[in-house]
């Protein structure tokens, strides 16, 4: 059976540009069916579309090379959607000013609870130095994340795992487990998707409140950013 679809699948694969069409055609495939599930936050098309995408390339036997190479325009368009992010952050730019005392304080509770939560958990579990390293800097944007674990020993690959399934958990459960809070807050649900350095939950909320995805604009940038500065100080009083 695989050595059939490797047959089928080999014309196709010197294909310009077949694998961002397979990308594209998952997640589209994946929205269906996430309004299929009454829009059930459990069902969250990246989730679907990620286990789609991935099991065919393991089907085909493509590389991740291979991959990268045919989808890597989605890739670049993570940068312009990112700074996207910073045009509903300058419309509401008051509301942020109001809010700057709780904001500061919110961002540092989130920003040392993940990092010590995240050692911790590696800890007692007796997992190696290298993997806690890798596990600190999770819930920051994943090229954020790479960078702080190159530099202080852990491993890049591991830390763009983690934080790219700790910014799916987050988008599944964040806004579920804020409403059932009773929190319905949009600029508490954008800092708090912002804060676990989650862009698809961002994009929830920027997707639904305006004044929300200001928040989660601001939270990932300076979630980011003080992540970068606690960590590396956490690897040298741990050194």
């Amino acid at each position: 059976m695989n050595k059939a679809i490797q047959h089928l699948w080999t014309p196709l694969a010197t294909t310009p540009l077949l694998w961002l069409a397979v990308t594209l055609a998952a997640y589209v495939a994946a929205r269906w069916v996430q309004r299929a599930c009454n829009g059930s936050a459990f069902a969250n098309p990246v989730l679907i579309a990620t286990i789609a995408v991935g099991a065919i390339v393991l089907a085909t036997g493509t590389s991740y090379k291979t991959y990268f190479a045919g989808a890597q325009f989605i890739n670049f368009l993570l940068g312009p959607v990112t700074i996207a992010l910073a045009i509903p952050l300058a419309k509401n730019i008051k509301y942020v000013r109001r809010n700057l005392r709780s904001i500061g304080l919110a961002l540092l509770a989130g920003s040392v609870t993940s990092i010590v939560s995240g050692v911790a958990i590696v800890w007692l579990l007796g997992g190696s130095k290298v993997v806690a390293l890798s596990m600190a800097p999770k819930a920051v944007t994943t090229p954020i994340a790479m960078a702080v674990s190159e530099q202080i020993g852990g491993v890049p690959a591991l830390t763009a795992a983690l934080a790219i399934l700790g910014g799916i958990v987050a988008a599944i459960t964040g806004q579920h487990m804020l409403q059932r809070l009773q929190i319905n807050d949009w600029r508490a649900h954008g800092l708090a998707a912002g804060v676990a350095g989650s862009g698809v939950a961002a994009a929830q909320v920027a997707a639904r409140d305006e004044l929300g995805a200001a928040f989660a604009a601001l939270a990932i940038g300076l979630n980011g950013l003080v992540t970068a500065l606690l960590v590396p100080m956490l690897a040298l009083l741990w050194g």
